[in-house]
């Protein structure tokens, strides 16, 4: 699985509070995703993060 943080980010930090490992907040104040595959142990962390996002900003491939 891979994930991704699309334009409707709105910084609210929800997505790095769940799951520091993947996300994380860029110079400009918002969300950014690693750039390779999500750890399986992440996954579901992953899920949930992109379930409550506020902006409907985050989006995975692969699952």
């Amino acid at each position: 699985m891979q994930a991704y943080v699309n334009e409707k980010c709105i910084g609210c930090g929800l997505c790095v509070s769940l799951c520091g490992d993947v996300f994380s907040m860029d110079d400009n104040g918002l969300a950014k995703a690693i750039p390779e595959n999500v750890p399986p142990s992440t996954e579901a962390m992953v899920i949930e993060a992109k379930t409550n996002c506020p902006a409907v900003a985050i989006e995975t491939t692969g699952h």
